[in-house]
């Protein structure tokens, strides 16, 4: 099985994929990744309930990961718009970490996972952009892809 890059043509441009000629079919994808906080800002968080003065922490990133992903096509040039059907992103504490899964579905000629990346992406900068008051030692760390059905083949880490 020959490999080669999809958005890149025989010449080397730039070029988006031509998707017509695929199969309408279920797509889901999940991603995740990880916001990490020095212990003791992580322990004022908790105390706070991951409530700052901005509001609710976690609830903000939910909604920007949310926009985020109807968004994605604006974002990354060589993306489809896409009719989305789900999206759903949850934020859990872990250890001095917050850890964030997006899940993504459509039924399309084309999968989510990009979409299910951006979700993850933009809530935790907004997760940083709401805590970096308390500290700018705070990592981004882990996106990735976690699971991907539909299409061609199917992706389980």
């Amino acid at each position: 099985m020959e490999h080669k890059l999809s958005h890149i043509d025989d010449s080397g441009n730039a070029t988006m994929v031509d998707v017509s000629e695929k199969q309408t079919t279920a797509r889901v994808a999940v991603a995740s990744g990880k916001v990490n906080f020095p212990e003791a800002v992580f322990k004022t968080l908790a105390d706070q309930e991951f409530l700052g003065k901005k509001g609710s922490i976690l609830q903000t990133a939910i909604i920007a990961g949310i926009q985020a992903v109807k968004k994605t096509s604006d974002l990354i040039p060589l993306c489809h718009q896409l009719l989305l059907s789900k999206i759903n992103i949850d934020i859990q504490p872990v250890g001095t970490s917050l850890e964030i899964i997006c899940m993504v579905k459509c039924n399309e000629r084309t999968g989510v996972e990009m979409e299910a990346l951006t979700g993850v992406s933009v809530s935790a900068l907004t997760i940083y952009d709401m805590c970096k008051a308390l500290s700018q030692d705070i990592v981004i760390s882990e996106i990735q892809l976690d699971k991907k059905t539909g299409g061609k083949s199917d992706f389980n880490r």
